[in-house]
């Protein structure tokens, strides 16, 4: 699967080329962040303070200063996404070229053959290239932003929490907790997707052997493997309710935390309404980057059963 696209002469370029450009994008928007990170604090302190001298002229100013932060950013972003695009189907086309000759000059029988051919490689080159990028994401902006919500732990009110760092260490416990819940609550996701991608090829494999000749299909066999299928997805519903329910209460709690932790010591004059706003941004940001699997837990799980998939295929093949 990796094989066949980075470690090939034809595909270099695009490979390895694409990735370092990819990566360097993704590098150039997490520091857009960073600045419009700084932008809030600033900006925020001015509107708690909006009669100070020169205010009205300064709020112009601050928009013309989001203005060269924002534009850029969403310029590059939409680049990144157009880019991944190209590289993800080149990955495809690797994957393709390299499968389809050794499938045609073996005569093993492999279940949904031209499904994990057609579809899976798509998926896979898919989601491992959003993924990785994604989890390169998340690293560069923990490496960012890290040192501002450390540099922000100070002033605090709540007592718990009067010791260096306390904001990065809070955001880190309340991610790997989340995290391991999201294990927990998700175990079964991954092996439901693989059996419902099994009775979806099936029920796909007598469906294309009809619309060549409508009399080879037995209606009760194909009506059976429709049954299937609506056991497998509802029983995916049923799990993903939950899992879903789970990482929506998660996420709106990590909204409000920042200012439940940072509330009594605006109260209590010890920070301004800038630095609040800047430590609910990079608080966000920091659990974000560290909360990356829960978000990201549906298209893991769809993600391991292509993998699984396209392993057994491989083997079949080999």
């Amino acid at each position: 699967m990796f094989r066949s696209f980075f470690l090939s002469r034809r595909w270099a370029l695009w490979a390895w080329g694409g990735l370092f450009v990819l990566v360097a994008l993704v590098f150039i928007t997490v520091q857009q962040t960073v600045k419009l990170n700084a932008w809030y604090g600033e900006f925020y302190d001015l509107l708690q303070k909006p009669e100070q001298a020169g205010g009205l002229e300064k709020f112009w100013g601050f928009m013309w200063q989001f203005a060269w932060i924002a534009f850029p950013f969403m310029l590059l972003r939409s680049l990144e996404t157009y880019l991944a695009s190209h590289f993800a189907f080149r990955w495809r086309q690797a994957l393709t070229e390299e499968y389809l000759p050794r499938w045609q000059g073996t005569d093993a029988s492999v279940e949904g053959a031209s499904q994990r051919i057609q579809e899976d490689c798509m998926r896979f080159a898919r989601q491992t290239e959003n993924l990785g990028l994604g989890l390169v994401r998340a690293m560069l902006t923990l490496l960012s932003f890290i040192p501002i919500l450390w540099a922000l732990s100070t002033g605090m009110a709540i007592v718990w929490l009067q010791f260096e760092g306390s904001l990065f260490w809070v955001a880190l416990a309340t991610a790997l907790g989340g995290t391991v819940i999201s294990w927990f609550v998700g175990i079964r996701l991954p092996g439901l997707e693989y059996n419902n991608q099994r009775t979806e090829a099936a029920l796909r494999k007598d469906l294309v052997f009809a619309e060549d000749e409508r009399s080879r299909m037995h209606l009760p066999t194909v009506l059976e493997l429709f049954t299937g299928v609506r056991l497998n997805n509802f029983r995916l519903f049923n799990h993903y309710a939950y899992f879903h329910l789970w990482s929506n209460f998660y996420g709106q709690m990590m909204v409000i935390f920042p200012f439940l932790l940072m509330g009594p010591s605006l109260f209590a004059g010890l920070i301004t309404l800038g630095v609040i706003q800047q430590v609910s941004n990079a608080f966000g940001k920091v659990n974000d980057a560290f909360s990356y699997l829960i978000e990201r837990w549906t298209d893991i799980t769809e993600l391991r059963s292509i993998y699984k998939r396209l392993s057994e295929f491989e083997k079949a093949l080999t």
